[in-house]
């Protein structure tokens, strides 16, 4: 079996429709596709990539002292349709994955989880907002799967924070942007234990209860 890190964090979201997907191939109806995003993604790993082959760094990383880790393995893990980052769990013979954006490293060869993110709004984003519990987990599971692929891995994370400027008098074919480097302090301490109790979900004959919380739960139950 084959879990992607947004498996995961759909378990912890709601086990009841992470059970209806991964078991009963239910799945809960698709997002809207980020393209705006994903062409900053793009843009970004291209000016990483650049100076990954150099050897130096980013201005962006400047006054961290980190540069891109150069690792040959490194198109692999920013591409999870092909195999990301992943851990094959011995006991629970499955195998855990998830596609990083970019992965930083210090004189030590300590590694730094790097995650990009585009917004837009009218004050740039300069820390990491109170509803991104989902992006912190995010960084936690790849720092635990890149420790599990024997990394030292820093607890500490960054998120690369693209605020598209919408206050500009006009288009005029370009959005400008405001960029900044967000650290986070993480801890994947938890993610062991939810892997063994996501086992046990999947192990489990009966569907989950019903989940209040949950909108997807909620319209099921309504239709």
């Amino acid at each position: 079996m084959k879990l992607s890190r947004t498996k995961i964090d759909l378990f912890i979201s709601c086990p009841r429709c992470f059970y209806q997907d991964v078991k009963n191939n239910i799945k809960r109806p698709p997002g809207f596709p980020f393209s705006l995003n994903n062409a900053v993604d793009k843009l970004l790993k291209k000016e990483f990539d650049h100076h990954r082959s150099l050897g130096t760094s980013h201005p962006l990383q400047a006054q961290l002292n980190l540069v891109p880790a150069n690792l040959p393995q490194m198109d692999k893990w920013r591409d999870s349709l092909h195999g990301g980052v992943f851990y094959e769990h011995p006991i629970h013979q499955c195998k855990y994955y998830g596609g990083i954006d970019d992965l930083w490293v210090d004189a030590n060869q300590t590694y730094y989880v790097v995650d990009y993110k585009a917004t837009a709004k009218a004050e740039a984003v300069t820390e990491m907002p109170d509803w991104a519990d989902g992006y912190r987990r995010q960084a936690e599971i790849y720092q635990w799967l890149l420790r599990k692929n024997g990394l030292t891995v820093s607890d500490t994370a960054y998120f690369v924070y693209c605020t598209g400027d919408v206050n500009q008098t006009g288009f005029n074919q370009q959005i400008l942007f405001q960029t900044h480097v967000i650290p986070y302090g993480g801890s994947d301490a938890w993610v062991d234990e939810t892997l063994h109790n996501l086992q046990l979900c999947l192990n489990n004959q009966d569907i989950p209860p019903y989940n209040a919380d949950c909108k997807y739960c909620k319209f099921a139950e309504s239709n």
